[in-house]
């Protein structure tokens, strides 16, 4: 046996393993675009479980705008912006981004993953301490991971542990990491709690706005927007994916956080920057974010429906602000089960499972859009209904 079949066999017995476990994941192709329904391999459904949370992505001012980038500028960077690839609208979106955010400045990273891998494991080192939520993004806990820096993590918004934490761990530096919405519960972290925290020991706050840009806030800015706390938060990253309808992401700050960025965050430095029509659509999206605050409005008009009708149904929902819905079903099998029956019925509502979430928490994530209609949220909740019946897990 050469080496190449010793690796696939050896892989083979790993993936099995994955599957006894009844963790096994495949992937699903859409063939459309990522609106309301869509068509799923071969069939329609109403689509519940993307992040386009605006009905930003395939909006014809984007399209329009990322065919005009690519007549301008084609379709490529080609190189790291160190070298030949900061293109013109590099410098208007970031210019964009750091008004949106209300900071001095901002820097594009190629998507939320490397963002947060790059300022978390630039800031800090073994010298140093980082508290982290225990629901933190993987993103958040692999960049702290990265750092070597020592660890502080405490229960989910528990500011009690925090506190005791904040008064235990002595470093060169201290980072406070948080999501501003948690991306599998969708529960909003209590900022101002945080924030005063920080002051009071001297720690520097970084929030991740992934799940909050364009859905939180007067103007769509996120949480630190919504709180008020603009001033009191030294990093804010965010994604330009998600509600923007695009692809890649930001950190904004100050001019000097930007600046020692750019020289010590390996994310940034090694990668090819992002391609000209991801900016402009990128650029066109936060246009309309604060242009249409009524795209906010109709997406919390939704959440509010389908909450109060899943919960009318009896499943266990918890109190939601954000259009981040999860519906905790609990086993794995279950869950999992729930989902294809739900697929069965003409909605697509991924299942997910630990290790993404903890053992006996897995759940359906439901996410809502802008764009859906009631026609199709009453759709799913008949769909959710017929197939809550059919697993039997009423009742939680």
């Amino acid at each position: 046996m050469g080496l190449r079949e010793y690796l696939g066999l050896l892989l083979s017995h790993e993936l099995e393993e994955i599957r006894r476990a009844g963790r096994y994941r495949f992937l699903r192709t859409i063939w459309t675009v990522q609106s309301p329904r869509v068509v799923l391999d071969d069939r329609e459904v109403v689509l519940m479980c993307s992040n386009n949370y605006l009905g930003l992505a395939g909006h014809p001012r984007l399209m329009d705008a990322a065919k005009r980038a690519i007549d301008l500028y084609g379709t490529s960077a080609v190189a790291s912006r160190l070298v030949s690839g900061t293109m013109r609208l590099h410098r208007e979106l970031e210019e964009a981004l750091a008004r949106f955010k209300g900071t001095e400045a901002a820097l594009i990273f190629n998507c939320g993953y490397m963002a947060n891998l790059g300022v978390i494991s630039s800031l800090v080192g073994p010298e140093d301490v980082v508290f982290s939520d225990e629901l933190n993004h993987a993103s958040i806990v692999d960049g702290c991971r990265l750092s070597r820096a020592k660890v502080a993590v405490y229960p989910h918004k528990d500011m009690g542990v925090l506190e005791s934490l904040l008064k235990r761990e002595g470093g060169r530096r201290r980072l406070i990491v948080v999501d501003g919405v948690f991306s599998m519960d969708g529960d909003i972290a209590p900022l101002p709690e945080i924030a005063g925290l920080a002051e009071d020991y001297g720690a520097f706050l970084m929030v991740d706005e992934a799940h909050a840009t364009g859905v939180l806030g007067e103007r769509g800015a996120g949480t630190v927007e919504h709180f008020g706390l603009t001033q009191d938060v030294a990093i804010q990253m965010g994604t330009l994916g998600k509600a923007l309808g695009g692809f890649g992401a930001y950190v904004a700050g100050s001019e000097i956080l930007k600046d020692y960025l750019i020289n010590r965050a390996r994310s940034f430095i090694f990668t090819t920057a992002l391609p000209p029509a991801d900016m402009a659509v990128a650029l066109e999206a936060i246009r309309i974010v604060q242009e249409e605050p009524e795209r906010r409005s109709r997406l919390h008009d939704n959440v509010a429906y389908f909450v109060e009708g899943l919960r009318s149904l009896g499943f266990d929902v918890a109190n939601q602000h954000t259009a981040v819905v999860p519906v905790i079903i609990g086993p794995e099998d279950k869950t999992m089960e729930m989902s294809q029956r739900l697929l069965e019925k003409g909605v697509f509502v991924a299942g997910i499972r630990p290790p993404t979430v903890p053992p006996g928490t897995s759940r359906l994530r439901v996410t809502l859009m802008a764009t859906h209609t009631r026609g199709d949220l009453d759709l799913a909740l008949k769909a959710f209904e017929g197939a809550g019946r059919d697993v039997g897990i009423f009742g939680g």
